[in-house]
């Protein structure tokens, strides 16, 4: 089935967001997201999102984090960075290492069955030892 966000790209008018972004520069950034109308005046009947950002290093590097912040203001989405940071890096950790489970148990399996593995395995002469033909 085809992907319909992908078949239309028009934007929705009615649900247009002015963004910007406000950082601390230490710790990460939140984008507040505030609802406009088509002609760009503020929508006071939509309430604001806000959007943290965020970056967690792992052995294989950095890993962005994005998540939603609850508040109504910018000063609420502030107080709430570090508690929803938190649990964005938590629920990241866990698909990490679920990813990892799911690798580590994976079976690779050659085309066309297993091969003849040599002295001592199927099909084999038996013995274990290095033998020149």
């Amino acid at each position: 089935m085809a992907d319909e966000r992908n078949q239309d790209p028009q934007m929705d008018a009615a649900g247009l967001y002015r963004e910007e972004m406000i950082t601390d520069r230490k710790v990460g950034a939140i984008r507040q997201l505030t609802p406009v109308t088509g002609d760009g005046a503020p929508d006071t009947t939509r309430p604001m999102v806000f959007v943290g950002q965020a970056e967690i290093m792992t052995n294989m590097g950095p890993v962005p984090l994005s998540f939603e912040i609850e508040g109504k203001t910018l000063a609420d989405a502030v107080a709430g960075f570090s508690a929803a940071a938190t649990v964005a890096i938590e629920r990241t950790v866990q698909q990490i290492q679920e990813l990892r489970r799911q690798q580590a148990s994976q079976l690779v399996v050659p085309q066309g069955g297993m091969p003849n593995l040599g002295p001592g395995g199927p099909g084999g002469r038996g013995g274990g030892k290095i033998q020149i033909p």
